[in-house]
């Protein structure tokens, strides 16, 4: 997991629980929005990590 989705995913999930508490809507949302933020960093970060692991194998294989 990425440090950038971890932080943008607990604040979203501070935002939206205030937004709940005070009644904010607004904020509520702002708070599911960083949330999902969070969510498509990691799954970039992810993919970027697969990618450079496929990269690195095939690279292997010439090598040999």
């Amino acid at each position: 997991m990425n440090d950038n989705g971890f932080v943008d995913k607990a604040k979203g999930e501070v935002k939206e629980n205030v937004g709940k508490v005070v009644g904010d809507t607004k904020t509520q949302s702002e708070g599911i929005v960083d949330k999902a933020v969070g969510s498509v960093k990691d799954a970039v970060h992810d993919a970027a990590n697969a990618i450079d692991n496929a990269v690195d194998s095939i690279k292997k294989k010439f090598q040999d």
